[in-house]
């Protein structure tokens, strides 16, 4: 389960409005000042993504929750999402490649336009798949538990 840290911002009824920091990974590293990518992190201001969800637990407008999406649903629609476009691409090229080759088609302009077919195609089909029930389901965020209340420290004892 991925974890990620959010903030009640609106309450109504049993459905949670939270608010979350889009974090970049390139303000970190060391390198960051002599990078390409972390530049552009530095260019552009952080986002807050929001969203609305379900929730049992009795929660206040500024509380901390930590959000779980089942990894097994992420990697998939990941993998949907990258590798259906670039099988279609190459299945595309290949099959035109073979036509090319056996002349039915006079030119190699065809098989450039099949692969981009093939990929329009893969991502078409990669898009459909994701908009099913099942996937929206399995890539729901759900509220874990409310994080744990954060304390003022007035002295620190030797």
């Amino acid at each position: 389960m991925i974890e990620e840290m959010a903030t009640v911002v609106a309450i109504n009824r049993d459905k949670v409005t939270l608010e979350s920091q889009v974090k970049s990974s390139c303000s970190s590293c060391q390198q960051v000042d002599n990078c390409g990518s972390g530049q552009v992190a530095k260019a552009i201001p952080l986002k807050k993504l929001t969203l609305v969800v379900s929730s049992p637990l009795p929660l206040k407008v500024g509380d901390t929750v930590v959000l779980g999406l089942p990894e097994k649903g992420l990697l998939q629609a990941a993998a949907q999402v990258y590798l259906l476009p670039l099988a279609g691409l190459l299945v595309g090229s290949a099959l035109a490649q073979l036509l090319v080759a056996q002349g039915v088609f006079p030119h190699e302009l065809f098989a450039l336009a099949f692969g981009l077919a093939g990929g329009y195609g893969g991502y078409r089909l990669a898009k459909f798949w994701q908009k099913s029930a099942n996937k929206a389901g399995s890539l729901q965020p759900e509220i874990l538990r409310r994080a744990g209340q954060t304390i003022a420290v007035t002295e620190i004892l030797p």
